[in-house]
């Protein structure tokens, strides 16, 4: 099994303004200006902060059953759906990766929410979903170089809650970081602390493609991708 392991700061991870703003809901360059003003001075506050943490593992020990639409990694059981099989029913390899931003910006969203400064409090937020994104595109780019020597290739990154796939299998998921050196935890109805976290599966294998995400045919109405996505069309 290989491990691989990444620390970043928000610096290096930082997103325009502009993607900021697709992700609100805005068109890139059209969010009304006192908006703008204050995600700049979010952006500038935090910009220093270095609790970005992400860590992934390759599996090989893994069965597909395209009847149940489910994948087993070590004989452990995800019933991913059908949406998200689709995109690893020819794996080779699985991967398993936790990401965080850390504790800092989800604090700081939730100080500003309690003392009802309620934008500068979903910037926080905002910001934060972003940074944790950015640090698990990092580490997907570092596994996609990592399998194209052995003439791999990787799918997109997916997790558990999206696309049918039931939150509670994020307990699973867990099972395999004892160590975790992201120093996420897990509520008992499997929500992460920080909050700011991801986590999820990649494949990888010689037949695997990788695909964009697919909006139009996932009921997901509250994915990060979703805003960005349809506003960048329009």
């Amino acid at each position: 099994m290989e491990t691989d392991r990444f620390t970043f700061s928000f610096n290096e991870l930082m997103p325009s303004v502009s993607m900021l703003e697709l992700t609100m809901g805005y068109r890139a360059g059209e969010a009304p200006e006192p908006v703008t003003i204050l995600l700049r001075e979010v952006i500038e506050e935090v910009s220093g902060l270095r609790e970005v943490k992400a860590e992934y593992r390759v599996f090989d020990n893994i069965s597909l059953d395209k009847t149940e639409k489910y994948l087993a990694v070590e004989g452990t059981r995800f019933n991913t759906k059908g949406i998200i099989f689709s995109q690893i029913s020819r794996a080779e390899n699985i991967i398993l990766f936790i990401c965080t931003a850390g504790k800092s910006i989800g604090e700081k969203s939730g100080q500003c929410m309690r003392s009802d400064d309620l934008l500068r409090g979903y910037l926080y937020d905002v910001v934060g979903s972003e940074i944790v994104e950015a640090a698990a595109g990092r580490m997907q780019e570092d596994l996609k170089k990592k399998m194209a020597t052995s003439g791999k290739k990787i799918s997109n990154r997916f997790s558990p809650g999206y696309c049918g796939w039931d939150v509670s299998e994020q307990h699973e998921l867990f099972s395999f970081f004892p160590d975790n050196f992201c120093g996420i935890t897990l509520t008992e109805s499997a929500l992460m602390q920080p909050v700011k976290s991801v986590s999820g599966i990649i494949a990888a294998g010689v037949d695997i493609k990788f695909a964009p995400y697919q909006c139009k045919i996932c009921g997901d109405k509250n994915c990060i991708y979703r805003n960005r996505k349809l506003n960048a069309e329009v």
